[in-house]
């Protein structure tokens, strides 16, 4: 994706209706809703603690009668985020609150149940149903990846199939069993990702995983399978792709 569009995106994916919006341009939902949890998450980390520092401000608000999708609005933060440091504030344990998250209608309180429902409808990025769909999109990019690899008899080795041979505890999704020729490149590994590879993300996933995979295997792919920022740095032998990389063919290295 060129930057300006990816600027576009970014900056304008603010709220629910937005996802909309720009979903009714034509773009990929899967891409809208990854743009959209990175954005929120990397503000998250940013200004958690701040705006847990005024937990108890916000419990006196929702005991006033503010409901706690309007406490979030205010403060501009995850809805299930405010629920958690208020709920805690007034002494709920974290598991607890979870159950509550999970089946509100427990709550005696039939008001306190409909705000809980209401928030998390309004919180696509930390709500059960969210973590469901991050974890379908990526053993969605994972199938992908090996359906493209069995589909071309390349043969490898999965995280699990490592790990249970007491292998590295840094592994890439597929670990080929030999090495294959990617674009004229010698590479001896597949890493899937249901990200989106922006700067920041491709440089947090380098210094984690890609550059240690290159120091224990060799030269490798990243698949972001929603996209990546053209022109993103990549580190000596790392290479990026996306999904273009399923009409792509492997060559064999024909021994020596």
């Amino acid at each position: 994706m060129q930057y300006d569009e990816y600027i576009r995106l970014y900056n304008g994916l603010n709220t629910l209706s937005d996802i909309e919006k720009f979903s009714e341009e034509g773009y990929d939902s899967r891409l809208l809703d990854t743009l959209y949890t990175q954005k929120v998450s990397r503000y998250v980390k940013r200004h958690f603690h701040e705006v847990k520092s005024r937990s108890k401000s916000m419990l006196r608000q929702w005991k006033k009668g503010r409901t706690f999708l309007e406490i979030a609005d205010y403060y501009s933060f995850p809805p299930i985020l405010i629920m958690m440091m208020i709920t805690q504030e007034d002494g709920i344990p974290k598991k607890k609150f979870w159950e509550i998250i999970r089946d509100p209608d427990q709550l005696e309180d039939s008001e306190t149940a409909k705000e809980v429902r209401e928030a998390v409808a309004n919180d696509i990025v930390y709500s059960p149903a969210a973590n469901e769909r991050q974890k379908e999109r990526g053993l969605w990019g994972e199938d992908l990846m090996h359906k493209w690899l069995d589909g071309q008899g390349i043969a490898y080795k999965t995280e699990n199939d490592i790990r249970e041979e007491g292998g590295s505890t840094k592994t890439p999704d597929c670990l080929l069993k030999e090495p294959v020729m990617y674009d004229g490149k010698k590479v001896f590994w597949f890493e899937s990702k249901a990200a989106f590879g922006d700067t920041v993300e491709f440089r947090f996933n380098s210094r984690k995983q890609l550059i240690p995979y290159t120091e224990l295997f060799g030269p490798g792919v990243v698949v972001y399978w929603t996209g990546y920022l053209e022109g993103v740095e990549c580190p000596k032998d790392v290479y990026i792709d996306d999904i273009g990389i399923m009409e792509k063919k492997l060559g064999k290295i024909e021994s020596e």
